[in-house]
């Protein structure tokens, strides 16, 4: 199964506890932080994604990190761990918000850089976004230091991509193509 396809349906499955718990905002504002931190952390990325580790040891140091989180985000951690399938809770959270969001009527714009936005950038993108769309998204910043430089700005279905690493792959692509 495609991982983000399940994610979608973790997500799916979360935001239904949530709403039936009346807590989805105070679940929204843990899966943005799961997500700043995890983004933020390659030693995070790193153990969640190891298979040497044990799914307890795993759990415990999320719940280490993420104390005082609504008991409807401790049952994802613990649901994902149990399933063997923990490594994959980031996409999880992103899928979470942007269901939320949609969910309230309001669309959900990621934005991919090398490094952490500016307020000042920030606004600049939403304007940028406000141009292309028509409405108003809420931003979502994921930090990537593999696309060196640039951003991947994603709005619903559409994506630009105007990262360094897509433009050297284009260009590498151009170079093997032409001999």
């Amino acid at each position: 199964m495609n991982e983000s396809r399940a994610a979608v349906r973790y997500a799916k499955a979360v935001l239904g506890m949530a709403v039936e718990n009346k807590a989805t905002e105070e679940v929204e504002a843990d899966m943005r932080k799961i997500m700043t931190t995890i983004s933020g952390s390659p030693e995070l990325r790193e153990m969640l994604g190891s298979p040497l580790l044990k799914g307890e040891s795993k759990k415990d140091a999320l719940s280490a990190i993420f104390k005082g989180s609504n008991p409807v985000t401790e049952g994802l951690l613990t649901i994902l761990v149990e399933n063997k399938r923990i490594s994959m809770l980031n996409i999880v959270a992103e899928k979470f918000i942007i269901l939320n969001e949609a969910r309230k009527g309001q669309e959900v714009a990621t934005v991919t850089t090398a490094v952490p936005l500016t307020a000042e950038l920030e606004g600049k993108i939403q304007n940028k976004i406000v141009q292309l769309t028509g409405n108003k998204s809420n931003l979502v910043n994921k930090v990537d230091k593999s696309i060196i430089g640039g951003f991947i700005l994603r709005v619903g279905d559409t994506q630009y991509d105007a990262s360094i690493a897509h433009k050297l792959e284009n260009l590498r692509r151009e170079f093997t193509n032409s001999l």
